[in-house]
């Protein structure tokens, strides 16, 4: 194995490199997704009964105590109740805004290395095949066959390896990128019932 990876080259340990970076992404995001995630339907009866009794107070603490931009829309909205129905939902725009690039954090990132792992594989073929036909033109013929083989295999590894950084990571990444989307959907639906929920607050006192 340690054969393999020294006849990969300089490229090959880029691709390891990447896969490392690309292997902390998933699992910080998905730790993220984790700690964020929330039973927003019993969080959102637990505000509004505190909203209806007038204690404000409380159904931020409630938010407080479970973090998730569902939570913090709710909060965000309770600290600008008193001001009017269009500024406050303007506001929750702008902060559903705000969480989502803590959503997107890093997603960017392991795109980009689904995307360039195939190519350095493919710059690792050409520089292997570039050794290879090198040594050829060189020496016209090789007596040490391992001579060539150095170079084929660079190739060969190069390309391998790129591929098997790319296709988990381009699998994460469309998992992920498809979550994050659902969450912003969700937030902009929030905003709408955050925004009836306190007018609802105000209207029954």
């Amino acid at each position: 194995m340690l054969d393999l990876i020294v006849n990969g080259g300089v490229v090959l340990w880029v691709i390891i490199l990447l896969s490392v970076i690309a292997v902390v992404i998933i699992i910080e995001r998905y730790m993220y997704f984790r700690n964020i995630r929330t039973d927003e339907e019993k969080l959102f009866l637990r505000v509004k009964s505190a909203i209806a009794k007038g204690h404000y107070d409380e159904g931020m603490a409630i938010c407080d105590a479970s973090p998730s931009p569902f939570s913090t829309l709710l909060k965000t909205g309770i600290e600008h109740r008193n001001r009017s129905s269009f500024e406050r939902k303007e506001v929750l725009k702008d902060t559903a805004a705000q969480e989502v690039p803590r959503l997107e954090k890093n997603i960017g990132a392991l795109g980009t290395i689904a995307h360039i792992a195939p190519l350095l594989g493919l710059l690792g073929t050409v520089t292997g095949n570039i050794k290879a036909f090198g040594v050829l033109g060189r020496f016209g013929s090789v007596g040490d066959p391992s001579i060539l083989a150095k170079g084929i295999s660079e190739a060969l590894i190069t390309t391998a390896a790129g591929l098997i950084v790319a296709i988990p990571a381009t699998i994460f990444f469309n998992a992920l990128t498809g979550r994050v989307n659902t969450l912003i959907v969700r937030m902009e639906n929030q905003v709408n019932e955050m925004t009836l929920l306190l007018e609802e607050g105000e209207a029954g006192k």
